[in-house]
Parts: C-alpha cells; sequence; structure tokens
C-alpha cells in the first residue's frame, strides 16, 4: 500500500508552495537542491516543510492539494498554526469576496 504526501512549504521570499507527492523526504530534498530550474520553488530556496499529512488513497490526495491550492494565504496559515476552527470563517470570507465582486 502506497502513502502519499500533500505538503506546504514555506519559501525564502514568504510565499506558500502546495504539493503532492509519494516520498516527502525525497521531494523536500530535490526543492531544495533546485532539481527543476522551470519548478516555482526553483528561485524561492531555500524552501522549509510548515505542513504535511498523509494518505493512502491517491485521489484524496490529489482532491486536498487541488484544494489547498485554491486557499487564500491566510487560510493555509490556520491549517499550518492548527487553528482549525477559523478554517471555516476563512472559507467564507472568501466566498463572500467572489460573491461581491
Amino acid at each position: 500500500m502506497s502513502t502519499y504526501y500533500v505538503y506546504i512549504l514555506r519559501c525564502r521570499d514568504g510565499t506558500y508552495y502546495t504539493g503532492m507527492t509519494h516520498q516527502l523526504e525525497k521531494r523536500i530534498a530535490q526543492h531544495q537542491e533546485g532539481y527543476d530550474d522551470k519548478a516555482y520553488t526553483f528561485r524561492r530556496r531555500p524552501v522549509r516543510l510548515m505542513w504535511s499529512v498523509s494518505f493512502t488513497d491517491l485521489q484524496s490526495a490529489i482532491d486536498v492539494e487541488k484544494q489547498i491550492k485554491g486557499w487564500s494565504r491566510k487560510k493555509k496559515e490556520a491549517l499550518i498554526n492548527e487553528d482549525y476552527e477559523s478554517l471555516p470563517a476563512l472559507a467564507r470570507k472568501n466566498f463572500d469576496r467572489k460573491e461581491t465582486s
């Protein structure tokens, strides 16, 4: 049975990168080493792992990665800080903003 990880990195410039892998330590090392010069993190190294979660189901990992990629910075920070109570309110703020635009 494979394990899949969804993770959030903090880049040198303060931005966040969300990704998914089946080998977390290896993938973080690739980000640090600049494995792909076209990757978002390449010019933003060093990176720091801020959060990760594991799944045994590939589709669940893909779905969560896509969901988090669509989140605001504040919502990602609430997740990183384990402030789960704030997540619903941050989701509503983002939805409300889209409705009034």
